[in-house]
Order: structure tokens, then C-alpha cells, then sequence
């Protein structure tokens, strides 16, 4: 049986494996945003994990540093912060690589709902509703190939229901080989 025990088992396996396997990009990356940018190489994040329990979830940054703190659906001309680099690393889900940290250190999960931001409280609230917030947030999941940027929180926390209602270590397997695909044809990136 795939319980909680086993999945953190496999979060920890996959994640060491993905460090090793892209440790020449855990490299290159912070020298190209040094290099086009002032500021941190990561950036930091309040976000919702499980049980509505607020961390830090940790990215590239992909952004100016003057940025506002919202999601990025939410920015009037998002297109305005991103820097060159960012693009790249958004379009390619390369800025996102950093939370296989937050998936050693137990916040995260490799599949699950994406954690909100602090700030998104209708999203949060709709979550909760449905218990939702009672697994971990993922590097990906079911919402995040079914639309990422591109739906909206209705629809996350129907998807997000879903996983939560299908967790398996098949069905993980899978979202895991679909985000791949996703990512290789950049589907769902809005900026």
C-alpha cells in the first residue's frame, strides 16, 4: 500500500537522484541569473502546505527584484518583471528545481497540489473545504498538467480533489512522466 511512509521513501529517493542527476544545472543556472541580474539567485516564498501550515518554498529567481509578492496570474503585464534568464528557466520549469530541497526537508511532495501562496486565500479556503490541505504540496500534480497558469482555482482544487481522491504509486508515476511531457512542450506556462 502506497501510505505516507512509502511516498515520503519515494519523495526522497527521487529527489536525491534528480540533485545528482542535475548538478552540472545547479550550477549553470546561478551564474547565468548573476550574470544578467543584481539580487539573490534564489528566491524565497511563503506558500501553504499541509494542514494550512505556512514555508518557505524556495526558486530560482526568475523576476526583477522590485516584483510585487502575488501570483504572477495576478500581475497586470507579468511579461514587464520577468528577466531574460527567467523566461527561460519559467518556460522551461527550471526555476522550480530548487523545491526538490523542500521535498528532502519534508515540506513538499514530488506529486500533490502546488502550494498556494500565503496570499491566495480563495484558493486556500476552496482547498480546505475539500481537504485538500491534509497532503503535501507537490513539485507537481494533477492541476499542473491539466492547465498550470492557464485555469483557475475552481478548477485547481477539482483537480487537486481528484489526486487526492486517486493517490497511488502508479498514478504518481504517471503525473510525474505526463509533467515531463508537459514541461518538454512548455504547456500551461502563461509567462
Amino acid at each position: 500500500m502506497y501510505n505516507a511512509f512509502f511516498k515520503r521513501i519515494f519523495d526522497i529517493i527521487v529527489s536525491v537522484l534528480s540533485i545528482i542527476i542535475l548538478s552540472p544545472i545547479f550550477i549553470a543556472i546561478p551564474i547565468m541569473i548573476k550574470l544578467e541580474s543584481q539580487g539573490p539567485i534564489f528566491f524565497k516564498q511563503r506558500r501553504i502546505g499541509k494542514d494550512a501550515e505556512e514555508f518557505l518554498i524556495f526558486k530560482y529567481r526568475s523576476m526583477r527584484i522590485d516584483t510585487p509578492n502575488v501570483a504572477t496570474d495576478k500581475l497586470t503585464h507579468p511579461e514587464q518583471y520577468v528577466t531574460k534568464v527567467g523566461k527561460f528557466l519559467r518556460k522551461t520549469s527550471l526555476d522550480e528545481i530548487p523545491q526538490l530541497f523542500n521535498i528532502i526537508k519534508g515540506d513538499m511532495s514530488i506529486v500533490g497540489p502546488r502550494p498556494a501562496l500565503f496570499n491566495q486565500y480563495n484558493l486556500i479556503e476552496e482547498r480546505e473545504k475539500v481537504k485538500v490541505n491534509s497532503i503535501k504540496p507537490g513539485l507537481t500534480g494533477y492541476a499542473q498538467i491539466k492547465g498550470r497558469d492557464l485555469i483557475s482555482d475552481e478548477e485547481k482544487v477539482a483537480y487537486d480533489l481528484f489526486y487526492l481522491n486517486k493517490i497511488s504509486f502508479i498514478y504518481d508515476v504517471k503525473l510525474i512522466m505526463k509533467t515531463f511531457i508537459s514541461v518538454v512542450k512548455s504547456e500551461g506556462v502563461k509567462s
